[in-house]
């Protein structure tokens, strides 16, 4: 299955799970991550059936299980909006009451740090 290339751009490949492939967003100040479920031409929550959309609500608890052992957060936001790049795909972000956006949307701002290589091997050691 292919991924949309803007997916790609944006984010590095992290593990695959059962049903999606985990990729971190390439964000020097936040950490996020993009769950992508590796089935052919899946837009919305509802073109999984439910055997998959409970694989799927089972690896975003992963994912913000992992966030809550190894991150400080004030919140962790979940979405899938799907407006810019149709392909189904899930943000799971850590967000802080001191980060950029902080209590908005944080879609549309930019990293006040450049995103650093050295923050997926950090993440890739934890699975």
């Amino acid at each position: 299955m292919d991924i949309d290339k803007r997916i790609l751009n944006d984010t590095e490949y992290l593990a695959d799970f059962d049903l999606c492939q985990l990729r971190l967003y390439k964000d020097g100040d936040l950490d996020w991550f993009v769950l992508i479920p590796m089935i052919d031409n899946v837009i919305d929550w509802m073109d999984l059936d439910i055997s998959k959309q409970i694989q799927l609500t089972k690896e975003i608890d992963q994912v913000c299980h992992l966030l809550k052992r190894y991150c400080v957060f004030d919140k962790i936001n979940v979405a899938s909006l799907g407006n810019m790049v149709p392909q189904m795909h899930i943000h799971i972000v850590a967000r802080r009451k001191d980060d950029r956006a902080w209590p908005k949307a944080i879609w549309g701002t930019q990293s006040k740090k450049s995103y650093q290589s050295y923050m997926l091997d950090e993440w890739a050691k934890r699975f």
